[in-house]
């Protein structure tokens, strides 16, 4: 009895037999690391893009400011200007009077 079991479990139908099959066992073709490369000056060109957008808002707020200023500086020295004109033509007119006399 013992030895009629033993032979059932030795039998083709019930043993496994390793096999590989053919896609399986062909080589691997190796990738070129391309991706990789085209990644990297993917993210450094996106990254000089952006920067460089950065830099031109913040230098045109900056310029845009500053010509601000400059403006409200020309018209202050315009006042200054002019106030100062008034005051040498009141004087001058003043000269002319006193040497009248």
């Amino acid at each position: 009895m013992f030895w009629a079991r033993s032979n059932l479990l030795r039998t083709p139908a019930n043993s496994r037999r390793f096999q590989t099959s053919s896609p399986r066992s062909q080589d691997v073709v190796a990738r070129k690391p391309v991706g990789a490369f085209r990644g990297t000056l993917f993210g450094f060109l996106l990254g000089t893009v952006l920067a460089g957008g950065g830099l031109y808002a913040y230098m045109l707020d900056e310029y845009k400011t500053s010509n601000l200023l400059l403006t409200e500086d020309v018209h202050r020295l315009q006042d200054a200007v002019l106030r100062l004109d008034g005051f040498v033509k009141g004087l001058e007119e003043d000269l002319k009077l006193s040497k009248n006399k």
